[in-house]
């Protein structure tokens, strides 16, 4: 049985996540831009959206399927451009 150790473990302070403000405006049903990365983007649309607003589900465009972004992974989730 494995002791329970912890191995060059960093001791750092959780901190609490936050959403970017634009985060608070989405609906379920919402159009939406998502940014990734510079240059790699995708449409889609609100799935499903944590009461924190720090969590959404998207259904992408294109068949890519449904994703799950959090506000610390460093995504962007804008409105769509008419």
């Amino acid at each position: 049985m494995a002791k329970n150790v912890k191995h060059d473990a960093v001791d750092v302070t959780l901190r609490r996540a936050t959403p970017a403000p634009h985060w608070k405006q989405l609906r379920q049903g919402d159009r939406v831009r998502v940014v990734f990365t510079p240059g790699f983007e995708s449409g889609g649309l609100v799935d499903a959206i944590t009461g924190d607003h720090t969590a959404v589900w998207i259904n992408l465009d294109g068949g890519r399927g449904r994703t799950l972004l959090h506000c610390s992974d460093g995504v962007e989730i804008l409105p769509a451009e008419d």
